[in-house]
């Protein structure tokens, strides 16, 4: 299972790599010197792979320093220099799913759509094959579909889930959700939480509540803040991770349907304005397909794309 997850990841990150640094590798094989020219077109890929302005300017200066400081003057020297600060902004944070506490209070944010309910389902499934107890709270109470379809994963995945009715106050059925994780002694409570971005003020009201009263009830609740985004929408993304951080202490990124899309450049934006890890990736609909995050495996594969040219 885990050869055929490495094996949909490949494929996504084969097309980021394709949109990358195979046009980079391109660019550099032809460049007869390092120039304005040179600095500008370079500028153009990191852009059009979606990894943003901002990011793409940072990585510009950071190569610009490297150059200068060692003198190089070759075009296929520039490879290293990107791969080192590539590297340097994904960083080396290791992730795992398993409960440092108990129980564990770990909310589920981001706009509808995103892959949140699904990405849920995949977590306690892990969870629970590893031994834990674990519980749902349906705490999206805008949409009755959104309350359906986390209980269909709470039996695909075999956990309990805590619901209150349509319209319920979700911090309600966090209220709930913890007494029943402290009494059946659940070692981690995953909450959903509602998306609705168009109502900003009020979701991110909504967030805050929730948060407030999960500490209220366990000491440094919730534990983990854990933004979806979906890798497809790219710069999109980032943006709404942007608004959520305004609202809530975001802990981590769940990054989804990463095996369809070119535009794995977003990794960098968000570690780079953002600081905040992904801590896990989804490739597809099955109970297995999402796994931590780990850099070294996933993410430098990226960098080794950028092919020696010299």
């Amino acid at each position: 299972m885990f050869k055929g997850f490495i094996d949909k990841l490949k494929n996504g990150l084969e097309k980021t790599k394709n949109n990358l640094t195979g046009k980079i590798s391109d660019m550099l094989s032809s460049a007869v010197s390092i120039d304005d020219d040179l600095y500008e077109e370079l500028e153009e890929i990191l852009i059009t792979a979606d990894i943003g302005v901002e990011t793409t300017t940072y990585i510009i200066d950071k190569l610009k320093e490297k150059i200068k400081e060692q003198k190089i003057k070759d075009p296929s020297l520039i490879n290293q220099c990107l791969k080192e600060i590539i590297i340097d902004i994904l960083g080396d944070e290791k992730n795992s799913i398993k409960p440092e506490k108990t129980p564990e209070i770990i909310l589920v944010i981001g706009v509808n759509g995103v892959g949140k309910t699904t990405s849920i389902g995949k977590m306690c499934s892990k969870l629970k094959d590893s031994g834990n107890k674990v519980i749902m709270a349906a705490a999206d109470t805008f949409r009755a579909a959104a309350i359906d379809q986390l209980e269909v994963w709470s039996r695909r995945a075999g956990v309990d889930i805590i619901k209150h009715q349509e319209g319920s106050d979700p911090a309600a059925v966090i209220f709930d959700a913890i007494q029943a994780a402290k009494a059946r002694k659940a070692d981690v409570l995953i909450c959903d939480t509602a998306g609705r971005l168009q109502n900003k003020v009020n979701l991110m009201n909504e967030l805050a509540k929730m948060s407030k009263v999960a500490g209220r009830e366990i000491e440094n609740a919730p534990h983990h803040v854990w933004l979806t985004i979906d890798a497809s929408t790219g710069q999109n993304g980032l943006n709404q991770a942007k608004i959520f951080t305004e609202a809530t202490s975001v802990t981590g990124i769940i990054l989804t349907k990463m095996d369809g899309t070119a535009k794995g450049g977003i990794i960098l934006s968000i570690k780079n304005e953002l600081n905040i890890p992904v801590c896990f990736i989804g490739v597809g609909e099955k109970l297995d397909d999402l796994k931590e995050f780990d850099l070294d495996t996933y993410l430098y594969s990226i960098a080794s794309g950028i092919k020696d040219v010299g």
